[in-house]
């Protein structure tokens, strides 16, 4: 019976590297994130100088709302956050 050929694999050749893309980093938003981080901290102060307080700052004459106020600053951040890049 003959002998089948036997076939030389090829060696193993690693894929080229690739370049890794280059993040501008300064895009021109360097504005976002401390705005981002003043307005969670603004909203927090002010929730818990209210509590803290019980209700006589930071304006005495909102009230309840206070806390609206609060989570309004809160809120604002998040919708600031969404322009970090």
């Amino acid at each position: 019976m003959p002998k089948s050929r036997i076939r030389k694999k090829d060696d193993f050749t690693p894929p080229p590297a690739k370049q890794a893309a280059s993040i501008n980093l300064n895009s021109g938003r360097r504005w976002v994130a401390p705005l981002m981080l003043a307005m969670f901290l603004i909203g927090l102060a002010w929730i818990v100088i209210f509590y803290v307080t019980t209700g006589d700052m930071p304006v005495e004459s909102l009230g309840n709302w206070n806390i609206v106020v609060g989570f309004g600053f809160i809120a604002a951040g998040f919708v600031v956050s969404t322009q970090w890049k």
